[in-house]
Order: C-alpha cells, then sequence, then structure tokens
C-alpha cells in the first residue's frame, strides 16, 4: 500500500480483493468529508455561482465546504452558509449524505436545507473564492436541472432530496 498526503487529500494505492475473488490495484482519494446547504426563504432559494479551476469555469451550485478536524457535519454548515452567503440561518433540516464519486473516492456530503436566513456579520470568504450569490425562485430549479443550468451533482442531489 503506498499512500500521498497533500494539503486535505490523501491518495492511496492498494491491492484489493473483489467480490469475486480476483486481486487487483485500486487509488482511493480519501478527501474528507463536506457539507452542502440550499437556504430557502419563501419562494426563493440562494445558490452561489464560483469559479471552479478544475473545469475553468464558473459553475452554479449550492453554498458547500469541507468539514473541519473535530467539526461536525451541522456545524460545518452553519460556518460554510455564512463565509459563502453572507448569511446565518436558524434551522438546518439534514436531508441525509451522499458519496460523490464512489468509483475512486470515500468522499461523503452531508446535505442541509437552511432556513431562518438573516444576515451575518461574521462573514468571511476564503482568499481563494470567487462567489456571487445568486437568489433563484424554487419552481425553476427543475428546468435549470433539465436544460443544464445547473450541472453540479451535489447540488442536484441536495435539491432533488429537499424540494420533490
Amino acid at each position: 500500500m503506498e499512500t500521498c498526503s497533500s494539503g486535505r487529500f490523501t491518495v492511496e494505492k492498494r491491492e484489493v480483493v473483489l467480490p469475486s475473488g480476483r486481486k487487483k490495484e485500486r487509488v482511493v482519494v480519501h478527501p474528507g468529508g463536506a457539507v452542502a446547504i440550499l437556504p430557502v426563504e419563501g419562494d426563493d432559494c440562494y445558490l452561489i455561482r464560483q469559479f471552479r479551476f478544475a473545469i475553468d469555469d464558473y459553475i452554479l451550485e449550492a453554498p458547500a465546504g469541507t468539514i473541519d478536524a473535530g467539526e461536525e457535519p451541522h456545524e460545518t454548515a452553519y460556518r460554510e452558509l455564512i463565509e459563502e452567503t453572507r448569511m446565518k440561518a436558524e434551522t438546518f433540516i439534514p436531508k441525509g449524505w451522499i458519496y460523490t464519486s464512489p468509483g475512486y473516492t470515500d468522499e461523503r456530503i452531508w446535505l442541509y436545507v437552511a432556513s431562518g436566513l438573516s444576515p451575518s456579520s461574521e462573514y468571511q470568504m476564503d482568499d481563494d473564492e470567487d462567489i456571487e450569490v445568486v437568489r433563484t425562485p424554487i419552481a425553476d430549479l427543475a428546468a435549470m436541472i433539465a436544460d443544464g443550468r445547473i450541472v453540479d451533482a451535489k447540488t442536484i442531489c441536495l435539491i432533488c432530496r429537499s424540494l420533490w
């Protein structure tokens, strides 16, 4: 087994025994956990338009972020909502979790709907983020997924678990 760590990721290369009994070499990425939040206010929700360097483009997505060491997912949700939207919420409703891409990673993202929104003075965006908050009618979300305006998997899963 070989491992390599860089920042928040650990990459592990190891021999595994498949259910068939065959042995194969596989790589597993261990990024730690994350959260995604759908902030809802009346008939609208808030998404963010954020630059993602891996695709060299902006993407419309739910506010999200990684769980820090010693943090519980609901604590991360509270912190990330403030950092990315400048809003805090009175209520966070858990909507379960998802695997992001189980073919090569064990990453889980915990999903939340946030309500009772109000402005927060605790705001502090990370220095590597370029984010615009976008107020979006909830009634438009299905069409936005269908026509490709929302292509982010965690956001699509969160919307499906939250609203339908």
